[in-house]
Formats: structure tokens, sequence, C-alpha cells
């Protein structure tokens, strides 16, 4: 069969997913950073890093956190990488201390922006595709390049007609 169902090449993450990776990424954080084993602060890249960054400030006890917005999808169409706010620029320095995360890394183009921009933080996702490996320094979970990752904050329950019958 060459024809695939949408979801059929999708993984499907739930909230409770989501938390549980994102405590493993956090344990394989814990005692990684420069000063003692602490990290100075937790970067979010915005949006897909703000929940699991939440969850890694918790479980690592890091009250600075900031986040650094940078657009490179419309929709599920990639584009051009572009920084639309920056952290606190006295806080980031060159980036050392500093934990850098986000949801996914894809291509592995938004890392590589704020990599240029802070070389000696230390990167980390919860999920990674090939392309993307070589910016990130941490992950848990690798997934194929052609998959697409369903996050919770983009789906919603809902009824779903069953593939033969009517009930």
């Amino acid at each position: 069969m060459s024809d695939r169902l949408p979801h059929e090449k999708g993984f499907h993450i739930s909230w409770d997913q989501m938390h549980r990776d994102s405590r493993a990424l956090a344990w394989r954080l814990d005692g990684k950073g420069p000063d003692d084993g602490a990290w100075r602060a937790i970067v979010a890249i915005t949006r897909g890093g703000m929940a699991p960054a939440m969850i890694i400030a918790r479980e690592l006890d890091v009250r600075t956190v900031d986040t650094i917005s940078i657009k490179s999808y419309d929709h599920q169409d990639q584009a051009e990488a572009k920084v639309l706010k920056f952290p606190d620029a006295e806080m980031m320095g060159d980036g050392t201390g500093i934990l850098i995360i986000d949801d996914l890394v894809d291509s592995g183009k938004t890392l590589e922006v704020v990599r240029g921009l802070y070389p000696n933080a230390h990167f980390a996702t919860v999920y990674a595709k090939p392309k993307g490996e070589p910016q990130v320094d941490t992950f848990i979970t690798g997934v194929s390049q052609d998959t697409w990752i369903f996050f919770p904050w983009d789906m919603a329950l809902q009824y779903v007609q069953p593939y033969r019958g009517t009930d």
C-alpha cells in the first residue's frame, strides 16, 4: 500500500508523555552544568520549548527562566529562522552556564541561529530528528526525519469516525 493515512507517519505525544520525557531530559542534565553541576539559567525556545523548560526548571531547581522567540515555521512549512525576542543580554553573555531548551530539533536551523548567538550554551531537546542532531548536545528520543510530531498543545480531543462501519 503506497498511500498513507495522515496519522501513519505521525508521532502523537500526550501531555503525560511530554511530562515523562521532559523529566527524563532533566535527569540526564542533572549535575552537568558548569557551576558544580548547576545551571545559571534556562532559556526556552518559544513556543515549543516552554512546557519542557518549565518541567526541567522545576526538576533541577533553576529559578531563572527566560525565553528566546524564533519563528521558523509557517504552519507546517519551514522558513528562514528569525529572532523575534531575545533573552536578557546581561544574563546570557556567551551562553556559559545557560541551558537552552526546545521540544524538538528538526532540520537544526533554529538551534543553529541560537548557537551562533550563544556558542557556549548547552542545547537540549526532548525529541530529535537526524538532520538536527548535530546542533543539540542532549536529547531523549530520536525520530525519523519524515515523521511529523503531533504535540499535545496542537491537538484537541474529539470523536473520530471508525475506519469501517459507522459505530
